[in-house]
């Protein structure tokens, strides 16, 4: 993961795609409070990015329906709860929508508030932690990009309550509000996932820059990395 890298980032075996520092310039280059608009793909490449995430979603639930029964059973037997977990989170243009995931924490988890998950977190499920170290409790997610409302790539979606919080400290987090947001993304493959405020704003210089070079190539090489991170079962 980035926070664990001093010289070069990888996007996919074989590619390197940028220095730290050449990175750093590049976020630099935009300063914080001048908003720059999202190219405008043509309906060539946007039907393209669509027709791509509806295969690869059709895709990823054909190979885990044959698991949901032991999924469902499991979660079941651990703890109580709906085996479904359902958060709502913000999309394109600001407007909400539940996501889905394979429930991973004990119903009252967050009972004392919105509190972001860590490496040792004690409200974490046994059997949620295999399911997140292979990324298999995001494979819902999948129906959420067939009725439109995700993207199989895109800067990740954050809750009503942090956002607050990061525009603050970072007003260009609303340009991730232009583009649909994916189920995997530059900043959470090359860092991984945020367990404090920080850290979810040095993330979003990653979400920040994949936004100005967005394109179906920077897609397609993220994929290929999300790929061999799930191989390396080096989820969270």
């Amino acid at each position: 993961m980035l926070k664990e890298r001093e010289t070069l980032m990888q996007i996919a075996p074989g590619y390197t795609y940028v220095f730290e520092h050449e990175l750093e310039r590049a976020i630099k280059e935009h300063k914080s409070t001048h908003i720059i608009s999202v190219p405008v793909w043509s309906r060539t490449k946007s039907a393209i990015k669509r027709t791509s995430d509806i295969l690869i979603s059709l895709t990823g639930i054909v190979c885990i329906t044959p698991l949901i029964p032991l999924i469902y059973w499991k979660i079941k037997t651990e703890s109580d709860g709906p085996a479904i977990y359902k958060q709502e989170r913000i999309g394109i243009n600001g407007k909400p929508f539940q996501i889905l995931k394979f429930r991973t924490m004990y119903v009252d988890a967050e009972k004392n508030g919105p509190a972001l998950s860590s490496s040792d977190d004690v409200r974490v499920t046994p059997f949620g932690r295999f399911l997140r170290k292979w990324r298999i409790d995001e494979f819902p997610q999948f129906l959420n990009v067939i009725k439109g409302e995700m993207a199989v790539i895109g800067p990740r979606p954050e809750r009503q309550f942090y956002i607050e919080q990061l525009v603050k400290e970072e007003p260009a987090f609303i340009e991730l509000l232009k583009v649909k947001p994916g189920i995997s993304s530059l900043g959470q493959v090359l860092f991984g996932y945020a367990e404090n405020k920080t850290e979810m704003l040095q993330r979003l210089k990653l979400e920040l820059f994949y936004m100005r070079k967005y394109s179906l190539r920077l897609d397609f090489r993220i994929f290929l990395y999300t790929l061999k991170t799930l191989l390396k079962a080096e989820g969270k």
